[in-house]
């Protein structure tokens, strides 16, 4: 059994967070994960506040055990959504597209530890600053919204630069990546790729699907020209958005609208031609569909085995 500062933070026993990703992350998978003895997250994403109030609502009935929320701060609706976040008293709050910094005071008041997703040291320096409670250090494998440093990469550099705990994100599936971000000075891993394949996720079963037949190749980044960029599977729609970014045959405004609504189109109708599919690099090594704590229970003792292995390549001179 393994625990570290992220444990005590959170309240958990697993040092595992679930992301938070927009219409998938809602209060049946986070209290799956959280009566695992992870940290469940709800994403607030681009919804408002009655949302997040009726998923906390809902979470709150499926477990008693401590659930997260996560904020993106690009949200029209972000200071309604920190506001229920601080008046629901939620435990962790998660944060990414953004700096939290104007929540930070009402946040901390209400007892709330707030832990952002950095692409960058810069980043994960400033809102230590601020107040943050841990880090999340997320490399560009990771699906969805990415920076341009890898896990590998980034992980340590934040980890050197930190006082506070730094969790690793981005191309953790299994036992293997959780040690390896342990070994690179991390105290936490979050996941989100691996649990779009739990028995819990509500998302479209073509979905799953696309999840499950993916290989090592299966994803490509868009929206670069933008300023955000985005991990998805290769489809049409990825594809297609692709050529017109790189042909700049249409217009930024014309991009934007391209994207727009294609995650909920994917998530919630699994619609194969129109819908973006957000996964990270990881995504060939989950194979099977499963429940969340299995997934958990499998991935900690795969790591545990390979930490305590690990002496068999040490020869002493």
């Amino acid at each position: 059994m393994i625990k570290t500062p992220i444990c005590d933070i959170a309240g958990i026993k697993y040092p595992i967070f679930q992301g938070g990703m927009a219409w998938i992350s809602d209060a049946k998978l986070a209290a799956a994960v959280s009566n695992a003895g992870g940290l469940g997250i709800i994403s607030a994403m681009n919804a408002d506040a009655r949302y997040l109030s009726e998923q906390i609502r809902t979470a709150r009935e499926l477990t008693d055990k401590p659930f997260g929320v996560n904020i993106m701060l690009l949200s029209p609706f972000a200071d309604e959504v920190a506001k229920v976040a601080a008046d629901e008293r939620i435990p962790i709050v998660t944060t990414g597209a953004g700096n939290p910094g104007k929540y930070m005071n009402d946040w901390l008041a209400a007892g709330i530890k707030v832990i952002p997703v950095v692409a960058s040291v810069a980043q994960a320096k400033l809102f230590a600053r601020a107040g943050a409670a841990a880090i999340i250090a997320e490399g560009g494998e990771a699906g969805g919204h990415v920076g341009d440093t890898s896990t590998m990469s980034l992980v340590p550099q934040v980890c050197d630069a930190m006082e506070v705990p730094v969790i690793a994100a981005g191309g953790i599936a299994d036992g293997r990546g959780a040690a390896a971000a342990f070994m690179l000075g991390a105290s936490g891993i979050q996941l989100g790729t691996r649990f779009l394949a739990a028995d819990e996720c509500t998302i479209h079963s073509n979905y799953k699907e696309r999840i499950l037949k993916a290989t090592d190749i299966s994803t490509i980044v868009t929206g670069k020209k933008l300023g955000h960029p985005v991990r998805s599977l290769k489809t049409p729609f990825s594809r297609g958005y692709m050529k017109a970014e790189l042909e700049g045959s249409v217009s930024d405004e014309e991009l934007e609208a391209m994207g727009t609504g294609a995650l909920r189109l994917a998530a919630l109708e699994g619609d194969l031609e129109k819908g973006c599919f957000a996964a990270g690099q990881i995504a060939g090594l989950v194979s099977k569909i499963q429940p969340a704590a299995e997934i958990i229970r499998e991935i900690f003792d795969e790591m545990e085995a390979i930490l305590l292995g690990v002496g068999k390549w040490i020869i002493k001179q």
